[in-house]
């Protein structure tokens, strides 16, 4: 997988074909698109880049903000890893390259379907990266999406995220 995508419960598959409309439109004709067993959250694997995809899904709801109807998040995934506390430590200090030394992080976790520890996982990373971390206006986010057996793991900017939501209403502002 290298999107996360949520939307309303019971709108799986209305989601799923909204985002294999876009993904086939972007030049992927064969992306592979799963609605996993947690209600309201799909998976997907494209051969496009994840945050570009993101990027032009944000652009079309800023055109037309009707044409994003189902889903309500998507997330890039860089990295995908067995649930495991030492292989997520061990991924993210090597992702922890792409943070420069000038720039600011904070570290986020979605879990869905574990028991792991947030605080755990948050420090044991937090000892590995030695920059700065601001809470409030980071540089980039090392983001953590645990879905049962498996993590997703990427290091973004704020802006690689997609919250349908928040976008419409920047609009209207």
């Amino acid at each position: 997988m290298n999107l996360i995508i949520t939307c309303a419960r019971h709108l799986e598959t209305e989601t799923e074909d909204e985002l294999r409309g876009f993904l086939e439109e972007f030049g992927d004709s064969d992306p592979k698109v799963t609605i996993t067993n947690m209600s309201g959250i799909l998976t997907a694997e494209t051969k496009l880049d994840p945050i570009e995809v993101v990027g032009k899904i944000k652009e079309m709801l800023l055109d037309e903000p009707w044409s994003v109807r189902y889903c309500l998040r998507i997330i890039p995934i860089q990295r995908v890893v067995e649930t495991k506390i030492e292989e997520i430590e061990n991924v993210a200090a090597e992702m922890a390259e792409k943070i420069s030394k000038d720039e600011k992080y904070r570290i986020s976790i979605e879990k869905r379907n574990s028991d792991l520890s947030s605080k755990e996982i948050i420090s044991k990373i937090a000892n590995k990266i030695k920059n700065h971390v601001s809470l409030e206006f980071p540089d980039k986010v090392v983001l953590i999406e645990i879905l049962g057996n498996k993590t997703g793991m990427s290091i973004l900017k704020k802006s690689d995220i997609l919250s349908t939501e928040k976008t419409k209403r920047s609009i209207s502002e």
